[in-house]
């Protein structure tokens, strides 16, 4: 779900442009400028895109760092607002619009006291630290003394959260104490009494590299295991004792972040932020209920295919007939990588143009599995020679069934996120779109979207499966419900739990991590059903206005081939292409 870092704490750069320049010329500039701003303050990502002038360094969560970043955000800001878009070509004025999208978002969270929140049920800067070594490229011994000067450092950025968050509870800003239960696994399952066998000495287990000795070898790793057992433990046991003294404790009552001082001006920034439109809360609540009327019309149907009187007997069935699941995580993640090969044969049946990274299927971490999600996306990287991963949940195998597989890896992997994200990677567009942009709308609208396209692959070929899709998409209108329904309407956990119940095929455990979830982290949720929904507009239009004309292989490179967009610029760009496919003969 991290698919593309955030933008970072910033350090300030010289922003001093010839007062005679062109728009174009002004333009140029300041997107190189901002480019090497997100380099530095994104170190790590930085290495992963094969720039090494950031080595050895980690992000800065200092107050005086937090400074920068917001002074240099508004000051890029300035800069843009005085360059007419219009004086610009056309490429420049889509990427005018979307740099002054990113930079006026980064300028509003600023504004609330909920951006020192900086963990949810999903993500944490310990687990993002923890798993860093996954980003980065291990060949060289550079490469290896550079992870060691990092993983070294983390005792200052955990201090450093730790006082951010600190600050937060003091202000009111917590998270719910309805979504803990088991979060201190997620710092405690890091701690490890033999190093040898942490996530962070994962490195040391590959082949030596060819420039390293082996007495120099066997230093480095001797090194890796006294850092893990001499800082990183003592950091994260640190955490821990913090976490269940100073934050636990503290849980807010309430799960709806409009409680919190300014929270409903901050979930409105939010439902902005990830659906790229002026959909309010109410608008998208009632959107919801009405995609989860239709899919549920189209779940009956299904179930009396199946020879079930209605879709509860059949849900009933899917959810506890032991045939449906894996009795070993093993089987678990064969049974995903014969779906996902299969579906690799059809994508040039649909897709024009294909990217060159692979991607390989993992575990996700033990302990954070229990209490996230199915399963996630983490993207590679083409320079650094590392693929993308398809993370899947083989905990709790009683709540994974098989006949979510099929849907699940459409989303996750191929057409999904794997394949929009990798093309993404390769495009000919500016950097800091290419490598540092991902709009939740558009990226997770295409992942929803891809699920659909499993009907044309004839992946689909049960009633099971058939369900299986259908309780993913009823799973993305329920969070449009219930995401609207916590944070706008005064929902609590137990109505949200129900509301998922009664309208997908979920387990109860995917249920409870996901409402988790959507409490937690307030209107992200919201981006999937949205995005779909203008792009399943978008494809009808063009069925439409190109008759005979329309190619689904090249409607869908015209979606993906800009990159990750807001859904206003996606429009006009299909608008665009639509007009040039009436034209080609």
């Amino acid at each position: 779900m991290r698919r593309f870092i955030p933008f970072a704490f910033a350090s300030a750069l010289a922003l001093a442009v010839p007062a005679a320049a062109a728009p174009a010329d002004d333009f140029r500039q300041l997107l190189q400028d901002h480019y090497a701003w997100l380099l530095k303050t994104n170190p790590v990502q930085a290495t992963a895109l094969g720039v090494r002038d950031h080595d050895r360094e980690i992000e800065d969560l200092s107050p005086a760092a937090r400074e920068r970043h917001q002074a240099q955000a508004q000051a890029f800001l300035a800069r843009l607002e005085r360059i007419p878009a219009t004086a610009l070509a056309p490429a420049d004025r889509t990427n005018h619009a979307i740099l002054r999208r990113m930079l006026s978002e980064t300028v509003e969270a600023s504004r609330f006291g909920q951006r020192n929140m900086l963990f949810t049920t999903y993500y944490g800067w310990h687990q993002g630290f923890a798993g860093m070594a996954r980003n980065l490229p291990f060949r060289t011994r550079t490469d290896y003394e550079s992870y060691l000067a990092r993983i070294e450092q983390y005792p200052k950025l955990n201090d450093q959260a730790l006082a951010i968050t600190a600050e937060a509870v003091r202000g009111g800003y917590v998270l719910p104490c309805s979504v803990l239960g088991g979060y201190e696994r997620t710092i405690s399952g890091v701690i490890v009494e033999d190093p040898a066998s942490s996530r962070f000495y994962e490195p040391f287990t590959r082949a030596r590299p060819a420039d390293v000795n082996e007495r120099d070898w066997a230093a480095m790793q001797q090194r890796a295991r006294r850092i893990i057992a001499d800082v990183l433990n003592p950091a994260y046991a640190k955490h821990l004792q913090f976490y269940r003294t100073g934050y636990a404790p503290k849980c807010a009552k309430s799960d709806s972040i409009s409680s919190q001082q300014g929270g409903r001006d901050y979930y409105a920034s939010l439902v902005r932020q990830n659906t790229t439109t002026n959909l309010t809360a109410d608008q998208i609540h009632r959107i919801g209920l009405a995609e989860a009327a239709r899919i549920r019309a189209d779940m009956e149907t299904v179930a009396k295919e199946a020879g079930f009187p209605n879709r509860q007997a059949f849900i009933a069935e899917l959810r506890t007939n032991p045939r449906y699941y894996a009795q070993t995580p093993d089987e678990l993640l064969r049974a995903t990588a014969i779906v996902t090969k299969s579906i690799d044969g059809r994508m040039p049946e649909l897709f024009g143009t294909l990217p060159r990274l692979p991607y390989g299927i993992a575990a996700i971490p033990a302990e954070t599995a229990e209490g996230t999600t199915t399963a996630y996306y983490n993207s590679g990287s083409p320079e650094s020679g590392i693929a993308g991963t398809y993370y899947v949940n083989t905990s709790k195998l009683s709540q994974r069934p098989l006949w979510e597989i099929p849907a699940l890896s459409l989303h996750e992997a191929v057409p999904g996120h794997h394949h929009q994200i990798a093309l993404q990677q390769e495009l000919e567009i500016a950097p800091f779109r290419r490598n540092f942009t991902s709009f939740t709308a558009f990226t997770e609208g295409w992942g929803l979207y891809s699920e659909s396209l499993g009907k044309e692959m004839g992946l689909y070929d049960t009633p099971a499966k058939r369900m299986g899709q259908l309780s993913y998409q009823a799973w993305r209108a329920a969070r449009l419900v219930v995401d609207t329904g916590i944070h706008s309407k005064g929902w609590d956990k137990a109505r949200a739990v129900a509301f998922m119940k009664e309208n997908t095929a979920l387990s109860e455990a995917n249920i409870d991590a996901e409402v988790n979830r959507y409490i937690s982290w307030p209107g992200q949720a919201l981006g999937y059903m949205i995005g779909n929904i203008r792009i399943r507009e978008l494809r009808a239009r063009a069925e439409k206005e190109l008759g005979a004309k329309f190619d689904l292989r090249r409607f869908h490179d015209a979606v993906l081939l800009q990159g990750s967009v807001p859904l206003d610029v996606l429009e006009v760009q299909i608008g665009e292409w639509i007009g040039t496919e009436q034209k080609r003969t």
